[in-house]
């Protein structure tokens, strides 16, 4: 069983950062793979990045590719996605969620889920 409590969101101005954490309990968190989601009203929850494990690989989708970048310490249990040049449409609750396996994770699904965190990007 794994715990994921995600913290970091706010409300942040047009073109400002956040980073965002997520931190595991539990004994096994080094064997998974971690992602951040964002889900926003009315819209499906989308997988945002991804991280393998051991660090070896690494996914973002297009719409925030060069602007976000998740990295984890697995010394901390912690996954982290940090977000520059922040958009109102980045706007969401964001989930991390871990799963045993790569692809898992990387279709969308996790075998945990954190309850999320609310970023909110004004205008």
């Amino acid at each position: 069983q794994v715990q994921l409590v995600e913290s970091g969101g706010r409300l942040v101005q047009t073109g400002g950062s956040l980073r965002l954490s997520c931190t595991a309990s539990g004994h096994t968190f080094s064997t998974y793979a971690m992602g951040w989601f964002r889900q926003a009203p009315g819209k499906v929850r989308d997988l945002v990045s991804a991280i393998a494990w051991d660090n070896s690989t690494t996914y973002s989708s297009d719409s925030v590719k060069g602007r976000f970048t998740i990295s984890r310490d697995n010394a901390k249990n912690t996954v982290y996605l940090q977000m520059n040049s922040l958009k109102p449409e980045d706007t969401a609750v964001y989930y991390c969620a871990a799963a045993s396996r790569w692809l898992t994770i990387r279709t969308g699904v996790g075998d945990y889920w954190g309850q999320g965190t609310q970023v909110t990007v004004s205008s």
